[in-house]
């Protein structure tokens, strides 16, 4: 028989362990407070919005006026999720549920005579600010700044960004670096790092061997296939692939420079073979 330790030492959680939402639905209560977690529940993240499902209007109104709140708290925790906006819905809200010891301990956490529970939205969400408020508070108190974008109190060091802020712009500053990078390759470090603002060189050479490794990998199934797209976009590709690979102005871009990058086959595939010396003027001669 296999040791406990070992055993459990390859296990990984089934229920989506790395979805961001199943992370968000099991820290719901810890985000809105217990009371409005059993009101509210996280459903789904579609391009940048969280949909909540509530219990009711009156839920999804109340809950509304905190949507700030509630959109730093959870971008503090899962920065890479993305979640910009919230949205709001009446439906079905699932019952909370967690093993006994779980319960157990967030009972002795809030007792029953310090935080009566509560049936009314407007009285759940007063709670709520004021439970917002008093982490704030002592926050401040504990020396805790206000982010440079959006203001909340989560750096150490003033004019900083959060977590969340910070994984924002670095995402915008990647696609900017990438567009740039197909549209104009020529730039170069310094030309890419001119348009955008704090493009570092290491940052900038990820992102450069990252798209060359995805234009080959289009480049060489049009290969594999022995035919190209029927928007030829692979010719596009091609172009800036050269220009990023070889890393020379255009105008020093020689046909025998291309062939050499990309090989024969795809070469040939893109542009066609090369007219046999002399035979231009072979085949005037025979139209004369």
């Amino acid at each position: 028989m296999r040791k406990l330790a070992a055993a459990l030492a390859g296990w990984t959680p089934e229920n989506r362990p790395h979805d961001p939402l199943a992370l968000l639905e099991a820290g719901w209560p810890e985000i809105v407070g217990a009371e409005v977690a059993r009101n509210s529940h996280p459903s789904r993240i579609v391009e940048g919005t969280l949909l909540v499902i509530t219990r009711s209007s009156a839920w999804s109104n109340q809950l509304s006026f905190l949507g700030d709140h509630v959109r730093r708290a959870v971008a503090a925790r899962l920065p890479k999720a993305g979640v910009d906006r919230l949205r709001f819905r009446v439906g079905r809200v699932p019952e909370l549920s967690g093993p006994p010891a779980t319960r157990a301990r967030a009972r002795s956490r809030r007792p029953a005579a310090e935080r009566p529970a509560t049936l009314s939205p407007a009285a759940a969400l007063t709670r709520f600010r004021q439970d917002v408020e008093a982490r704030q508070h002592s926050r401040r108190e504990a020396g805790w700044n206000e982010c440079a974008a959006c203001g909340a109190l989560e750096v150490a060091t003033p004019g900083e960004w959060c977590a969340a802020c910070a994984a924002k712009r670095a995402s915008a500053r990647a696609e900017a670096t990438a567009r740039l990078l197909f549209e104009a390759p020529w730039l170069g470090y310094g030309g890419t790092a001119s348009l955008v603002k704090g493009l570092q060189l290491e940052e900038y050479e990820r992102i450069r061997t990252g798209l060359l490794k995805h234009w080959w990998g289009k480049l060489a199934h049009a290969r594999a296939a022995k035919q190209l797209s029927r928007d030829r976009s692979e010719r596009v590709v091609a172009s800036a692939y050269v220009l990023l690979q070889s890393k020379l102005p255009p105008e020093e871009i020689m046909p025998a420079t291309v062939r050499g990058i990309l090989g024969d086959e795809l070469h040939e595939m893109l542009y066609g073979k090369p007219a046999p010396e002399g035979g231009a003027v072979k085949s005037q001669k025979r139209r004369e």
